[in-house]
């Protein structure tokens, strides 16, 4: 088995995809990996990737249950699989090897190999399994070729700055001696013999800052109030006002008080005149 094919893409980015199991994985068609396997390292079998593959060849659809074993050695990457029928007793074998070639524009891709199947897959006519692999190779290397040309594009880590300028064999460097009496130093006399900065500067100490005293506490609240406001408890517990206050109930007039009193008085004198009348006649 042969198959020729060639990428635009750098061999080192096609090379790094094609050995890494994880995206080995994303790249064959009908591949589904098993959930519970390890992402990071290899089945206890030895294999580098397990699940299920479904294969369509001719007018069928066969399910094989196995792994994928993945070689790089010498410049060349091997796969290396095997699996059983899922429904069926038959069983494949295969043993791929590909070789990278960088080119000017890309990367050319040669695959040999050789396969071994027995049940549902050898009972079907060689021109079906044939163009079965070149279908199959064709979509693993459309999809390797994407993902190598993501990792491609992927910004590399940013370069560290350069360090500056260091001291030379006698302590000096590019601003001065080292020693604050170069060209960058403000205290002293420089090279050409002027007075420095130095001389005519004066620090004046800094004034202290004044904070304004604190009010009392009743000064402040009243500044508050009249700021702000009265507050929603004294707008609540405070009468209306204005038209629409409260009219109060007029204060008892001394006549009025007066007559409460003679009218019961008048009763009872009445009450007793009657009973004594009564009594009077009785006796007579």
């Amino acid at each position: 088995m042969e198959h020729e094919v060639f990428v635009p893409v750098p061999a080192e980015a096609l090379r790094a995809t094609l050995t890494d199991p994880a995206r080995v994985a994303r790249c064959v068609p009908g591949l589904q990996r098993d959930a519970s396997a390890d992402t990071e390292d290899a089945s206890p079998s030895g294999q580098d990737v397990v699940g299920r593959f479904r294969l369509r060849v001719g007018g069928h659809t066969i399910t094989y249950r196995g792994g994928l074993r993945i070689v790089d050695r010498d410049g060349a990457i091997t796969y290396e699989g095997e699996g059983t029928e899922a429904r069926g007793k038959g069983a494949a074998e295969v043993s791929l090897t590909v070789v990278l070639t960088p080119a000017a524009e890309g990367t050319g891709l040669s695959f040999t190999g050789a396969l071994t199947a027995t049940g549902r897959l050898a009972e079907e006519p060689e021109e079906a399994r044939d163009a079965a692999r070149d279908r199959l190779l064709d979509a693993f290397v459309e999809a390797a070729a994407a993902l190598a040309a993501e990792l491609a594009a992927e910004p590399g880590p940013e370069p560290r700055p350069e360090p500056g300028p260091g001291p030379g064999p006698d302590g000096a460097t590019s601003f001065g001696t080292g020693d604050g009496t170069g060209i960058g130093a403000f205290d002293g006399d420089d090279p050409t013999g002027e007075p420095g900065f130095g001389e005519d500067v004066r620090h004046e100490p800094a004034a202290a800052q004044e904070f304004p005293a604190a009010k009392p506490a009743a000064e402040a609240a009243h500044a508050r109030r009249t700021m702000i406001g009265r507050s929603a408890e004294e707008v609540d517990h405070a009468p209306p006002r204005g038209r629409y206050a409260p009219v109060p109930a007029p204060a008892p007039s001394g006549a009025g008080a007066t007559l409460r009193w003679v009218a019961p008085a008048a009763a009872l004198a009445l009450a007793s005149a009657v009973v004594v009348t009564r009594a009077l006649r009785r006796r007579r």
